[in-house]
């Protein structure tokens, strides 16, 4: 379990882009212009204040019980698949980066991000196959990065003409997933990163690069970074946004940390307004997700990898995305996290009133690398045995004690243990002196036939093993008879 935890906060500190990547650098005024520019809000319960959003909003049931869901970054990024998903920040702006560039592609004069976009190709891409994994994996929900701070939109884009189905795959990549992933019962998602995209690219002075080409220097958001090139961004944000509320009808629609900061409020309500008014006509309970109070209000709040995520039982629902590899975008040759890990986590996040979004790193042509599709699969096993501490639950009045964690359902009280417990099972917090708790009736363990016996005293809820494991990881004692309310 040390090592499994090493490896956790390894994935969380090493070689970590920095996680606060800003949006453009502008004015209150500015936005405010270009919230007034494009279509009008939707009628509807909601209004582009924070009263209004405040009043009206809902955090849907299905988030509070799905628990765990799939992220991926798939992207042009994959195609050098070096590096990290930030691979055209660093191929212009970052010295080693682009002498590795230059070694494989060529100078970035000759060979520039853009030329990634033929060689993204999606040849071998099975959207069914992909949702039949997810669902086998247990997962929920899922969210795919439909434009990245690159600038380039995964779908049939009207707005960004720098588009999939225009250009690369000549595919609407998130149109045919999305259909592949409601087929199997799931929900869908999308998320958004591209408001990052105008000043994503620092180029290294004296440098000669190919972001003044007038063919492409719209798409890479250098050669004019004024005022009203701003405003203009913008506006196409906006609008972009809206396309993706109207085409796809996202169950959640996912934001990084470009959208944080207070000055771009404007146009944050006008979305959020706009989505949540077309979900009331669609009759279906949808939310927005983001990250260090982006959303005062109207949002389920994300963490940026386990090793920000909530210590502690908290008052309100959230979700932690983490990477199954070092970075979120696929990358050669790395290290990949443990299904031993993933599930401890999902675990622990469960029970502090949490949830897991385990992001994958698809390859450029399509394909899931087969070792994060066994990684998927092992984590759906787990799921098939303990599913039912984890799904619909609800935390318990404290998270757990060493190596348990609670969960709850109705009068049900699960008790998970993270490795099995080799010395035998007390546990302290059900004591016959913790007032108003109530007697244990009896006690299961999932993926076991049959009760196992238990004694309950003053020292806690003591519980006799069976010979045998009913699955790996973790392991999930079921507990009646208790009053939990």
């Amino acid at each position: 379990m040390k090592k499994t935890l090493c490896v956790l906060l390894l994935w969380s500190v090493f070689l970590s882009p920095a996680l606060a990547q800003d949006g453009p650098h502008t004015t209150r005024a500015i936005v405010e212009q270009a919230a007034a520019a494009g279509a009008a809000t939707p009628p509807g319960p909601f209004a582009p204040t924070w009263d209004s959003i405040r009043t009206n909003y809902s955090m849907p049931d299905w988030i509070r019980d799905a628990k765990f869901g799939i992220f991926m970054h798939w992207g042009l990024y994959a195609v050098p698949a070096h590096a990290s998903e930030w691979y055209e920040k660093h191929m212009y702006g970052n010295p080693e980066i682009t002498k590795w560039h230059t070694e494989h592609f060529g100078p970035p004069d000759k060979f520039g991000y853009k030329d990634f976009i033929p060689m993204f190709t999606a040849t071998n891409w099975d959207p069914d196959a992909w949702a039949l994994l997810f669902k086998n994996a247990g997962a929920k929900f899922i969210i795919p990065t439909a434009e990245h701070h690159d600038g380039f939109a995964l779908w049939d884009s009207q707005v960004n003409p720098w588009n999939a189905v225009k250009m690369g795959p000549h595919r609407d990549l998130i149109g045919d997933l999305s259909k592949a992933v409601r087929k199997q019962g799931l929900k869908f998602g999308v998320s958004n990163h591209g408001i990052e995209h105008f000043t994503f690219i620092q180029p290294t002075p004296g440098v000669t690069n190919d972001l003044y080409d007038p063919q492409w220097k719209d798409f890479y958001s250098v050669a004019d970074r004024s005022d009203a090139a701003c405003e203009k961004f913008l506006e196409s944000w906006v609008a972009q946004n809206e396309e993706l509320i109207d085409k796809y009808q996202p169950d959640i629609l996912w934001f990084d940390n470009g959208v944080n900061g207070r000055v771009f409020d404007a146009i944050k309500l006008k979305v959020a307004a706009y989505y949540y008014n077309r979900a009331a006509t669609w009759g279906k309970p949808v939310s927005l997700e983001t990250k260090d109070g982006a959303y005062p209000a109207g949002s389920v709040e994300d963490f940026e990898r386990s090793s920000r995520a909530p210590k502690d039982l908290t008052s309100f629902v959230w979700d932690v995305d983490q990477p199954v590899l070092y970075r979120f975008g696929y990358t050669e040759n790395s290290p990949i996290a443990s299904a031993d890990g993933c599930v401890r986590l999902l675990v622990d996040c469960t029970s502090k009133n949490g949830g897991l979004l385990l992001n994958i790193s698809p390859r450029a042509d399509g394909t899931i690398p087969d070792d994060q599709q066994k990684l998927l699969l092992q984590i759906g096993a787990w799921l098939d045995v303990n599913g039912e501490a984890i799904y619909g639950t609800r935390p318990w009045k404290q998270f757990g004690e060493d190596k348990i964690r609670f969960t709850t359902k109705g009068d049900t009280l699960y008790a998970i243990s993270l490795g099995w417990p080799t010395n035998g099972v007390n546990i302290a917090s059900l004591s016959t002196t913790n007032s108003g708790i109530g007697k244990v009736s009896g006690v299961e363990l999932l993926g076991h036939p049959g009760a196992l016996e238990f004694s309950q005293n003053e020292g806690g809820l003591k519980i006799t093993l069976p010979a045998g494991k009913p699955c790996d990881y973790a392991y999930s004692f079921k507990i009646t008879g208790l009053n939990l309310k």
